[in-house]
């Protein structure tokens, strides 16, 4: 059964039927977290590095932005017996569709903004894709915690 994750979503599951997904990452970031041991995953599709650019959005809906939602995934998937040190971190996205120009870099600040807060935190992330001018799609099956990711124009891998 497939979780959908939107824009500015998260689901965590320990249910091992369930596969999350998220599509059409662009200047979006897709967080994935999976804890072997647990069998729990994460799936966060968030917009915008920092919650100060709009308080009463962020307050309303923390997956938004990487500073509130990534905190909340990691929280979630605690909750469901997950732990840091054991967990596999995909991140992906952070591409310049629509802004080819880079006027705005949304994508590369939302991929600093992943960077920075893991950094502080201690998480390691086992595989990334970010940046380019592609969509990206993350697919993570709970059973086994297979990974895939789909990447405009070079079809699908496991990860």
């Amino acid at each position: 059964m497939n979780l959908i994750v939107g824009v500015s979503d998260m689901k965590v599951t320990n249910d091992i039927e369930a596969t999350l997904v998220t599509y059409s990452l662009g200047s979006c970031i897709g967080v994935a977290i999976y804890d072997p041991v647990a069998r729990v995953g994460g799936l966060l599709h968030y917009m915008l590095p920092e919650s100060s650019l709009d308080q009463e959005k962020a307050r309303k809906n923390p997956y938004m932005f990487a500073d509130t939602g990534i905190p909340a995934l990691f929280k979630a998937a605690y909750k469901l017996g997950a732990k840091k040190q054991r967990m596999k971190v995909i991140v992906a996205g952070g591409s310049q569709v629509l802004d080819q120009k880079g006027f705005f870099n949304i994508g590369k600040r939302n991929d600093i903004a992943v960077r920075k807060m893991f950094h502080k935190n201690n998480v390691i992330i086992d595989y990334k894709d970010v940046g380019g001018t592609v969509n990206r799609t993350i697919k993570l099956a709970i059973n086994t915690g297979e990974t895939c990711l789909k990447v405009s124009g070079k079809g699908e891998k496991k990860i």
